[in-house]
């Protein structure tokens, strides 16, 4: 019992830590939030961005090939065995297959960028494929090099890099947009039109995301150089590829789940109809859900390791069950956070972008129905049958994918929230019985459906005060948040803890 409370109290101390660069990161793009839908005032160019975005995240999955967690997963077996050794074998022959995969990919994009650039409609600015390339070629490498960071416990070092990557993005960005513009209009010809235009646009922030992963990979350049750091070894890599791109081929569709819609936009938003600005309007509203997701993010960095490092101690599975619980109870208290207070996160958003936050409600439920999908999809990881995750990952598609077929069309972005919603759910579900069967963990279902519950009929019951003036809604709002961390503390028995302290001293 000792040993299972100091493990969780590990677990919440790098997920502080990691949490810390996480936090950051996102606070900063949150401050890039109200740049973009101010200066980008035509909807459509933030539009552009979300697509780009979703092609960079699909395509990442596909070029790291799931190696971050079979690194894990093999590095652990070594060190198992204390064969430091071995677990740097596992690193240096994983960076080898991705720096290479990923070059090749680099390479294929530069020769065959203007025809790519044509087919998506940027025939006149074929540049903006090539910051996109560039952008998935070092965020590759660098995906390597922060997971063996995590899995070396190197929490802080973990967070220094991710914050000095996010506050150069976020450097860059106000570089172009408050100076670069008006310079270059002042200063016809000069060298910085060669990078990016006068007028600001999508390639501001492409290239400002560009030139921060250039600076990330700088940053590993110690790691990069020294003697072992692309040893390559071809009986490990095997096993490596057998068992990650099974969770290449799951993440590939999950990534789809969580970003097709912004895929389908281009061909389900009837013609008269902008569908870069109805993307635009849902990227932004989506961007105040992304709090939850936030922490799920936060919580995965140190979760992963530490669920791979409990998995010999024969407590392991009652302590997966109270991490759940942890986990669900402070999601939703973030949730009611959120939507508690939209009236204030509205305004991070410009006014063109505003009516988007209809899509808050929805898409928060859903990144916490996807937490808690993460926590009880680690019985196929652990027990090796991440073939199983192909299955559950799939599911979740084609009801995203149904979702946004049917009602993308007459509906616009607010169906594309709800197949979000459905997906996840769907997944959550069919991961929970699956694993039941082959490698039973006792969660406590009951007390983490009334959390959701909870935290779902205190939001709806909100509404009745929501035409008030905005002063005494934030109180009531207020009480209504406290309500649910006094029940969440109950539940918990944290006032039986808070009495045994009293009565000690």
């Amino acid at each position: 019992m000792l040993f299972r409370n100091n493990a969780l109290k590990r677990l919440a101390g790098e997920t502080a830590v990691y949490g810390m660069s996480t936090i950051l990161a996102r606070v900063l793009n949150f401050l890039l939030v109200p740049l973009y839908t101010r200066v980008l005032t035509d909807q459509a160019a933030y539009g552009v961005v979300a697509e780009f975005m979703a092609y960079i995240a699909v395509l990442q999955v596909l070029l790291v090939m799931g190696l971050e967690t079979g690194c894990f997963r093999y590095a652990s077996l070594a060190g198992q065995k204390n064969d430091r050794e071995g677990a740097s074998r596992v690193f240096s022959t994983s960076l080898t297959t991705v720096t290479l995969v990923a070059g090749l990919f680099f390479a294929a994009v530069v020769l065959w960028r203007q025809p790519i650039a044509g087919a998506l409609g940027y025939g006149n600015n074929p540049q903006c494929i090539l910051y996109v390339a560039g952008i998935l070629l070092l965020d590759s490498i660098t995906a390597i090099l922060f997971a063996r960071l995590r899995y070396e416990h190197k929490a802080l070092k973990f967070a220094v890099f991710k914050t000095i990557k996010i506050c150069c993005e976020l450097g860059f960005n106000l570089l172009f947009f408050l100076w670069a513009s008006g310079f270059m209009q002042a200063n016809p010809g000069s060298f910085l039109e060669r990078f990016i235009p006068s007028v600001p646009d999508y390639n501001y922030v492409l290239f400002a995301i560009f030139l921060s992963c250039i600076v990330a990979l700088l940053l590993f350049i110690p790691d990069l150089i020294r003697k072992n750091a692309f040893l390559f070894d071809r009986k490990l890599w095997s096993r490596l590829m057998i068992y990650s791109l099974p969770l290449m081929i799951a993440g590939l569709p999950g990534i789809l789940n969580d970003f097709s819609d912004r895929l389908l936009f281009r061909f389900l938003i009837p013609e008269d109809v902008s569908w870069r600005a109805q993307m635009g309007i849902y990227q932004a509203g989506i961007k105040l859900a992304v709090l939850i997701n936030l922490f799920i993010q936060m919580f995965r960095y140190a979760a992963e390791p530490f669920f791979f490092g409990q998995s010999e101690d024969k407590n392991a599975p009652g302590t997966y069950s109270r991490v759940l619980d942890y986990f669900t109870g402070f999601t939703m208290l973030v949730y009611l956070g959120i939507l508690l207070y939209i009236d204030l996160f509205g305004l991070i958003l410009g006014e063109n972008y505003r009516e988007g936050i209809v899509v808050v409600p929805v898409m928060a439920l859903a990144y916490v129905m996807l937490g808690i999908y993460f926590n009880i999809s680690i019985w196929f990881k652990l027990s090796g049958k991440t073939g199983y995750a192909v299955l559950i990952t799939s599911a979740g598609l084609a009801v995203t994918l149904l979702v946004n077929l049917l009602f993308l069309p007459r509906y616009g972005y607010i169906a594309a929230a709800w197949g979000h919603l459905a997906s996840y759910l769907t997944m959550t579900v069919i991961c929970a019985l699956m694993g039941r069967k082959r490698y039973p963990i006792p969660y406590n279902w009951p007390r983490n459906g009334f959390y959701i519950a909870a935290g779902v009929g205190l939001y709806l019951f909100s509404q009745l005060f929501s035409r008030m003036d905005l002063l005494p809604k934030l109180v009531i709002n207020t009480g209504i948040l406290l309500v649910y961390l006094a029940t969440w503390a109950g539940v918990e028995g944290f006032y039986g803890k808070l009495r045994k302290l009293w009565r000690r001293q």
